[in-house]
């Protein structure tokens, strides 16, 4: 390995191709928001491999983390109807989200206040009147006021109108729910800045569950969650990916504490393609999107790039659905330009193949978690109702392939992500040193996500002291 010419500390980014240089060849006008560059050197200290194995610090993110942050935790699809309810799990906390009857949605700890029982199964949704314990039957509205008990003689210091549900804060964004157990936690709209500002006018709202899958995954939640993080895995992971793929020339950004960023380019081979590979190659080798709506061979006309090739056939299969493309830049097509909001959920807000993560733990064991991957697919014009697809359930070892409705290609490359992860805990549990060695660039999002992890633990621990 060659020790020449090595960067200096804190140094970054590949010396080729970037980002900007892509965007600046566009077929059309690209947004501002991909003209933002926010990076910051962070440091290059080890990720303790503690905070992957330790059943510790697992618990310091059940006491500190889970009840203090925001996570979305149903799409209002789930709820269109008062009376729907929706139950969120995370760690040993359950949330029920209910719309009420006057089309409020409102969310409530999932416990009765007599005596503690969930009012609710685990993973449920459904439709109610009121919400009623099963065990001895108190029942409340769906606005979380009591509505009756049994035997009110023998609670005479029972006051009803002080017996309502506990609550918790909700609020919406694109169509998603979210939930925070904090009262004192910043807002949403802080927590989420700046995603809801960069797509602005063309929110997820717009879009509804086409595909759900739930994986168990046989690691620590964030390793699953980090996996996602950087692309500098796609040469070794994703070999078949190199030839259309710019892993090394991604771009990293940093907002606050709470959100990060990549933008992946598709359309160019990766700097360590050894392939010579001409434009029609890439074009023929593209992957965006649904494989499967490619139904005839695209060529690209001379002085042309696949890139906007593919964008073009995109806009225009789009145009037969009403859609209008015509003025959406080439990278917000074809492009992954993904955001992370802290603690456990990333965003695709490329518009041809939207989809959306979330992880959180399984039990309560660090080495366990549950890995929520969503399609959204665009509402019918005519504006009639499309349910959200139920969930599938997947165990550690099947195949995302397996998935009805997903296209093969797609569920390999997440079969290879998820393939890792096992042994990425195993070998975090065996390590011969302290923790994980992070490139100062490329795995910039992981070292900015631990920061804040451990800014939130440390100032709920400070809370809990006072």
């Amino acid at each position: 390995m060659s020790t020449g010419n090595r960067p200096e500390k804190g140094a970054a980014r590949y010396p080729g191709v970037s980002v900007q240089d892509l965007l600046d060849r566009d077929s059309r006008q690209v947004p501002e928001y991909l003209r933002e560059q926010s990076y910051r050197f962070l440091g290059d200290d080890d990720i303790p491999y503690s905070r992957y194995t330790s059943a510790s610090f697992h618990d310091l993110e059940v006491r500190y983390l889970w009840p203090r942050t925001w996570q979305w935790a149903c799409r209002e699809e789930h709820i269109p109807e008062p009376g729907d309810y929706y139950v969120y799990d995370i760690g040993p906390y359950s949330v029920i989200i209910t719309r009420t009857e006057s089309g409020e949605v409102r969310a409530w700890r999932n416990s009765c206040m007599h005596r503690g029982t969930k009012l609710k199964p685990s993973f449920s949704s459904g439709h109610a009147t009121s919400l009623r314990c099963p065990y001895h039957g108190w029942d409340w509205h769906l606005d979380g006021t009591l509505k009756s008990f049994p035997c009110e003689w023998d609670f005479p210091h029972v006051r009803p109108d002080e017996t309502g549900l506990s609550p918790v804060r909700v609020a919406q964004w694109g169509g998603f729910i979210f939930v925070n157990l904090d009262p004192e936690a910043p807002p949403l709209s802080h927590w989420l800045d700046p995603l809801p500002r960069h797509v602005a006018g063309r929110t997820f709202s717009e879009r509804y569950i086409s595909h759900h899958v739930q994986k168990e995954l046989n690691c620590n939640w964030k390793i699953a969650s980090e996996a996602f993080l950087e692309a500098y895995h796609v040469m070794e992971t994703h070999a078949q990916l190199m030839r259309t793929n710019g892993d090394a020339n991604t771009q990293y950004d940093i907002y606050g504490d709470y959100v990060s960023r990549l933008i992946n380019v598709a359309g160019i081979p990766s700097a360590y393609c050894t392939e010579k590979l001409s434009e029609q190659d890439i074009l023929d080798l593209f992957l965006v999107g649904d494989r499967s709506q490619v139904t005839e061979r695209l060529t690209v006309p001379e002085e042309g790039t696949a890139r906007r090739v593919m964008a073009q056939f995109f806009r225009d299969s789009t145009a037969a659905t009403g859609s209008d493309l015509g003025a959406v830049s080439d990278s917000e097509i074809v492009d992954s330009i993904a955001y992370f909001v802290f603690p456990n959920q990333q965003f695709f807000v490329g518009l041809t193949f939207p989809i959306v993560y979330r992880f959180r733990p399984l039990g309560s064991s660090p080495e366990r978690s549950l890995f929520d991957l969503i399609l959204l697919a665009p509402r019918p014009k005519d504006g009639s109702v499309v349910e959200p697809a139920e969930p599938v359930w997947l165990k550690a070892e099947d195949s995302y392939t397996s998935v009805p409705g997903m296209d093969p290609y797609v569920g390999h490359v997440f079969d290879q992500d998820t393939g890792n992860m096992q042994a990425a805990q195993e070998g975090a549990m065996t390590a011969g040193k302290a923790g994980a060695t992070l490139g100062n660039y490329q795995e910039i999002r992981i070292r900015h996500f631990h920061q804040t992890l451990m800014k939130t633990l440390h100032a709920g621990q400070e809370k809990a002291n006072q």
